[in-house]
């Protein structure tokens, strides 16, 4: 769009103010909302929200330090976000440009929001485009998003002072707002593909048979709920792989099905250490594409069985691999604290397996047959995370899901909850979540009525919590009512005898996975495994064995790229003691402190790695194990700066197009 269209449409805006009655000596927004109609705003727009989020950090990397601010408004101009720079963002802040003030033509003149709602395409708008004087100050430039059906749905708008104005900022908002309408897309792809998935899979698991399928070696393929209550461990679990281990006599029936091609007997069935006696019909399929049988078998149980359906996490203590004496003690110290009520923390750095510690600790507990619940506390934003842990009634807002939500710590209820990264919450919701340790009841938003609930709480983070009580950013009474069963997981380099274990788990089981052969490696392709420092721990070598399967060839260049990187245990010769933390605190006193701070420890490790990667925060992310956006968030929390050939920078990343850009 060139200046002659922008100056016409700008003019014409204009006019439309004065007829408005807004004037250029406005300052505030006509148009505020309480909390009440806010919160409407946030449930009614919580999957843009959670959307556009990542994006609009991204477009602040890209100019943070330059003083400018994003903001995200609804069809309507009401705000619904908005981050920045601290300066102007205050700035903006002062003239209410909050979340719940409007930004469209009739509440507050002309400016890009409005003229992007207005006329559907992007602008950009500098000084007196404006029509009140309060925004002289600033250059905005604007660009619509569209839901998947092409109708105009939010404005994104970066804004900065009118001496920053330059072309490409609004190039720079056009691609987030197009990056943003392809998520949803994709997003609503998937939803329309997950309904599918789900109406067959509901006929297929509402079926009163249980139906499962093989190949003619016996392996099982697929199966349904009824398979699984038939032949279910006692984690409800289909632990089996093959149909011998579940159907006497299955040689014979094959037997039978190559030369009956159809099979119906009554058979004798191995599932939970007993046996009983099923109707078995058994039947093959020819694919005349490769010539293969699947043979798909429906067995019917005697109605008299009564088996309780409960769906389960999947991981349980023995299918965690490691053979390291220090990790055999911790596994078997969180075996022994498993059935006590009280709340555990788990520490460890990313990838070091948190999660399939806390599914194995409530599936060797006495609540292994009630609800398993995770929620990630960093990866939410601020506005939904309260209606997230703990719902909202029917009614609660004007937009509210009608009968109302039920928060995760009520679909925990008598099971276990795993709030990971605990270290992100916010201040305001660990005083919620202080309530609900001490009191063991939640308070629905829109609600006066307690409700009790019976939750083990387990937290898991891979921050010092104890520092971060120190620097005022987690409350000190929350961190003692979560660290009274604490569990260190020691990293993979600290146990690196189990390297060797996981990587040929994982090399057996993706192979099969993706129907590929095994790669097979040298003694020296073997040490350089032991020795490298595995920054992303397990989840790692997971990653790199599938690039071996995929490429069919050792990564020699990926660790060898890598071969700066320097061995954190190092820093910590003649102190490394691989006794779990909780039973070792008394001797930390002796150490030097700055070893011990994890901020510190932490930040050292990324520059390392992003110096290693020359910048590139996709490929860091992966070798640290964590996502972009963590990445990104981290690198501003610690303010680093990378040295690249002879030039300081903030840091680099790829944008969608291959194009190198700077943060800072």
């Amino acid at each position: 769009m060139n200046k002659n269209i922008y100056g016409a449409i700008i003019k014409e805006s204009k006019q439309r103010c004065i007829g408005y009655g807004i004037t250029e000596d406005q300052v505030f927004s006509k148009k505020m909302i309480d909390h009440g109609e806010l919160q409407t705003k946030f449930s009614e727009n919580r999957d843009l929200i959670l959307t556009a989020a990542p994006y609009m950090e991204h477009l602040m990397s890209i100019v943070r330090g330059n003083n400018f601010f994003v903001l995200l408004t609804d069809r309507d101009g009401c705000i619904l976000n908005a981050i920045g720079d601290e300066k102007i963002l205050t700035e903006a802040f002062e003239l209410k440009m909050v979340a719940g003030a409007y930004m469209s033509e009739e509440y507050i003149g002309t400016n890009a929001m409005s003229l992007v709602i207005k006329s559907g395409q992007p602008i950009q708008m500098s000084g007196t485009d404006h029509l009140v004087k309060a925004y002289h100050r600033w250059t905005c430039s604007g660009a619509p998003i569209r839901d998947p059906n092409g109708n105009l749905i939010a404005a994104l708008d970066l804004t900065g002072y009118s001496d920053s104005v330059h072309p490409h900022t609004l190039g720079m908002v056009i691609a987030a707002s197009n990056a943003i309408e392809e998520m949803l897309k994709a997003k609503e792809y998937n939803r329309l593909q997950n309904m599918t998935n789900k109406h067959i899979k509901t006929i297929f698991n509402s079926m009163p048979v249980a139906i499962l399928t093989s190949n003619l070696d016996g392996m099982i393929k697929i199966y349904n709920q009824k398979a699984m209550d038939l032949f279910g461990n006692k984690y409800k679990q289909l632990s089996a792989t093959n149909v011998s281990e579940i159907i006497e006599d299955w040689e014979n029936i094959k037997d039978a099905i190559h030369s009956e091609k159809h099979v119906n007997r009554i058979i004798n069935i191995k599932a939970l250490r007993n046996h009983f006696h099923c109707q078995m019909t058994a039947s093959p399929i020819y694919n005349p594409q490769d010539d293969s049988i699947e043979i798909v078998f429906v067995l019917k149980e005697d109605q008299s069985r009564k088996i309780q359906k409960c769906e389960q996490p999947y991981y349980t203590f023995d299918k965690i691999m490691g053979q390291d004496s220090q990790f055999v003690s911790t596994i078997e110290y969180a075996k022994k604290i498993s059935n006590n009520r009280s709340t555990i923390l788990i520490l460890g750095e990313s990838g070091c397996g948190k999660e399939v510690f806390a599914q194995s600790i409530h599936n060797h507990s006495k609540r292994m047959e009630e609800p398993f619940v995770a929620l990630n506390c960093g990866a939410i934003p601020n506005q939904l995370i309260e209606s997230e842990l703990f719902g909202y009634e029917d009614g609660a807002y004007t937009g509210a899901k009608k009968g109302g939500n039920i928060g995760k710590f009520e679909q925990a209820n008598n099971g276990t909850i795993m709030l990971d990264e605990i270290g992100e919450m916010p201040l305001d919701m660990q005083t919620r979540l202080l309530r609900v340790l001490q009191e063991n009841v939640i308070t629905k938003i829109g609600s006066q009525q307690s409700i009790p609930i019976d939750v083990r709480i387990i937290a898991a983070t891979n921050k010092d919590l104890k520092k971060e009580v120190e620097l005022g950013r987690f409350r000190k009474d929350l961190f003692y009512r979560l660290n009274v069963l604490p569990l260190y997981l020691p990293p993979l380099r600290e146990r690196r005898s189990d390297i060797a274990i996981l990587f040929h788990y994982f090399m057996k089981n993706l192979s099969s996975k993706y129907e590929k052969k095994e790669v097979q490696i040298t003694e020296k392709n073997m040490q350089m495994l032991e020795t490298y420092n595995w920054p992303g721990n397990v989840r790692e070598v997971e990653n790199v064995v599938e690039l071996m399967i995929n490429t069919e060839s050792f990564p020699d260049q990926y660790f060898l790229k890598n071969s700066e990187q320097t061995d954190l245990s190092k820093k910590f010769t003649g102190y490394v003691d691989k006794t779990p933390l909780e039973l070792r605190e008394e001797r930390l006193e002796d150490l030097d402190p700055a070893l011990l701070d994890m901020n510190y420890i932490e930040k050292e490790h990324i520059k390392r790695v992003l110096k290693i990667y020359k910048g590139n925060i996709s490929q860091a992310a992966q070798a640290l194990g964590i996502q972009r956006n963590t990445l990104y968030s981290k690198i501003s929390k610690y303010e680093i700066k990378l040295e690249i050939g002879n030039k300081p920078r903030e840091f680099w990343f790829e944008d969608r197009y291959g194009k190198g850009h700077k943060h800072g």
